[in-house]
């Protein structure tokens, strides 16, 4: 059964052991040459038909049309704050504002990027919310006397001034 294969292989090393150095570096020239045109596809070189301007999925060819529509993507948002960037899609938008590009812009404010900051694109409306919150926050100041806890041996758990005076009196 594997006589032919034999055969072919024996005159295959009687061909090989006769040749000389410089047609062996030319064979495995060729052989080589051969093997990066066999593996280079054909489908690599054609244009791929994409008249919608659909984004490219995982296999560089165009996400179907029901899917860019059920994401949302030919929706446009654009923030001020990030330099007037448009991001396609409802997801792309909501994730950008953890996003660098979004905290710079902020930070280029002088506004800090917190969760009261979520939706809001322009940078009037950034404006007058962080007066707003500076307003309201001035009222809720830390005091240390009134909202620093201390914990006793015992696990009670006591403001600054109630658990000096305690520790003052001895009771703890």
């Amino acid at each position: 059964v594997l006589g032919e294969q034999r055969e072919d292989t024996k005159a295959n090393v009687e061909r090989k052991q006769a040749l000389t150095d410089r047609e062996r570096t030319l064979e495995h020239e060729q052989e080589t040459i051969d093997i990066t045109m066999a593996e280079s596809d054909d489908d690599d070189d054609d244009k791929i038909y994409n008249p919608l301007k659909l984004p490219l999925g995982w296999d560089g060819k165009p996400i179907p049309y029901w899917l860019y529509k059920l994401h949302g993507l030919g929706v446009e948002y654009p923030c001020e704050i990030c330099g007037n960037y448009v991001y396609m899609g409802r997801k792309a938008f909501d994730k950008h504002f953890q996003e660098w590009r979004h905290a710079h812009g902020m930070r280029c404010l002088g506004i800090p990027n917190t969760r009261h900051f979520h939706e809001i694109t322009m940078i009037e409306d950034a404006y007058a919310l962080w007066e707003r919150l500076k307003g309201t926050g001035k009222t809720e100041e830390f005091k240390p006397d009134v909202m620093e806890e201390f914990e006793d041996q015992e696990g009670n758990v006591f403001n600054k001034k109630t658990y000096e005076d305690l520790k003052r009196q001895g009771i703890i």
